[in-house]
């Protein structure tokens, strides 16, 4: 991933962290990489609850539409 990134803290059970780096050690695959492909995994699971643009084939959503 060469797009600049931002820091920031999560916080992650210690069983977790056991088996991220565990999990490093056996494929030598930075753990910021798993914990980011987790992100993508939650963000694409829950891409309906985002806001974004519709496009001209997409209907309203029925009792949302502006009057």
């Amino acid at each position: 991933m060469s797009r600049k990134k931002v820091s920031t803290t999560v916080y992650i059970t210690p069983e977790q962290n056991e088996k991220l780096h565990l999990l490093h050690q056996r494929t030598k695959v930075p753990v910021a990489v798993y914990i980011r492909e987790g992100i993508d995994l939650v963000l694409k699971n829950y891409e309906h609850a985002l806001p974004g643009q519709m496009t001209l084939t997409d209907a309203p959503t029925r009792g949302k539409a502006k009057k």
